[in-house]
C-alpha cells in the first residue's frame, strides 16, 4: 500500500460528485492501514481497512473512509449489496 499519486487521489475524490451513482467496491479488511488501493480492471474500487470483518466494523470503516475522502456525511452512503461479502455495491444517496 504505497503512497498514492495526486491523480489517484483526485480520481477517488471526483467519484463523490456522482450522487445516485452505484460504486462497486472490493473491501480488504484487517489491513495495516485504511487506504484506497486502486481500481480493478472491471472498475471496482479496491479499498483496504484496518478494521476486522466482524460486527459490521469493516463496513463501517469503509463508509467512514469514503465519507471522509468525499467530504460528505456518512449517512449519505449506503451499502445496497454485499454487506457480508468483500464485494459490495455502495450508493451515494441524498
Amino acid at each position: 500500500m504505497g503512497k498514492k499519486t495526486v491523480s489517484e487521489l483526485n480520481y477517488i475524490d471526483n467519484l463523490a460528485k456522482n450522487k445516485g451513482k452505484i460504486f462497486k467496491v472490493k473491501l480488504i479488511p484487517n489491513s495495516p492501514q485504511t487506504a484506497f488501493i486502486g481500481e480493478m480492471a472491471d472498475g471496482t474500487l479496491k479499498i483496504a481497512v484496518s478494521a476486522a470483518p466482524e460486527k459490521n466494523r469493516a463496513n463501517q470503516a469503509l463508509l467512514v473512509f469514503l465519507a471522509g475522502r468525499w467530504q460528505i456525511d456518512v449517512r449519505f452512503l449506503k451499502i445496497i449489496s454485499g454487506s457480508s461479502s468483500r464485494r459490495k455495491l455502495i450508493k451515494i444517496v441524498s
